[in-house]
């Protein structure tokens, strides 16, 4: 199967992981929707670039949701890539915090299932997003990791209850964008621990995140699965 043609929603920011996904697809010949909670932001991400229109969608909104399946009306592929990260120690949790990663990450992604699956043509994906969290456990990533490891599971359940529609999920590791930023003069060292013991021995682009979600698109025997984009850093 090739993306020539179909339409594809991402879900997420106008920059990083989201972007490489969106500018990924069109140039495979899609016609894509990039959708997100901060329209000023998206627009100024893409305007000018042909093949790209942008909508609002806030995932942690049903009602939000509902509304932008019906402006749509029907699309082939759906690629959720929001998130909203809860990091700390179990004293440390903000129960709200929480919250908005499992309705960012999980409830959002379960409910764009709820309104927009009937919508997705015959060969269409849900793709939704998981990450290394799930995978390797360590102190200060509770949080995510457990947001992580529902996001597989709803894969996986999703892909019975919706098929033949295909769900997976994607699952990066350490990948270099801006999201990393917050680490300041930190974040050198960092990437540079992770390359050393990462089997793979870089750090993860966004490209190699996008490339992977492309695979999950037009993979038609690829369904009710999590596809790794770490490097291998769980086996470290």
């Amino acid at each position: 199967m090739t993306l020539e043609g179909r339409t594809v929603l991402v879900v997420g920011r106008g920059g990083g992981i989201a972007r490489a996904v969106t500018l990924a697809a069109r140039d495979a010949g899609a016609q894509v929707v990039a959708a997100g909670r901060n329209q000023d932001k998206l627009k100024a991400a893409y305007d000018g670039e042909p093949g790209i229109t942008t909508e609002y969608v806030d995932l942690t909104d049903e009602a939000s949701i509902a509304a932008l399946g019906e402006r749509l009306g029907t699309v082939d592929h759906i690629v959720s890539t929001a998130s909203a990260r809860a990091r700390g120690k179990v004293a440390d949790l903000d129960r709200d915090a929480v919250r908005a990663s499992f309705d960012t990450k999980v409830i959002g992604p379960l409910m764009l299932a709820k309104h927009l699956a009937p919508r997705i043509s015959t060969g269409g994906s849900l793709t939704i997003f998981s990450g290394v969290a799930a995978a390797k456990i360590a102190v200060g990533t509770l949080a995510v990791a457990i947001t992580n490891g529902a996001a597989d599971v709803l894969a996986r359940s999703l892909a019975l209850e919706l098929a033949p529609i295909r769900v997976n999920a994607v699952s990066p590791g350490v990948i270099d964008t801006g999201a990393w930023d917050g680490l300041g003069a930190g974040k050198d060292d960092y990437f540079r621990d992770i390359s050393e013991r990462n089997p793979a021995r870089r750090i993860g682009t966004a490209d190699d995140v996008a490339q992977t979600v492309l695979f999950a698109m037009t993979s038609t025997f690829v369904t009710g699965t999590t596809l790794r984009v770490d490097g291998g850093e769980p086996l470290t």
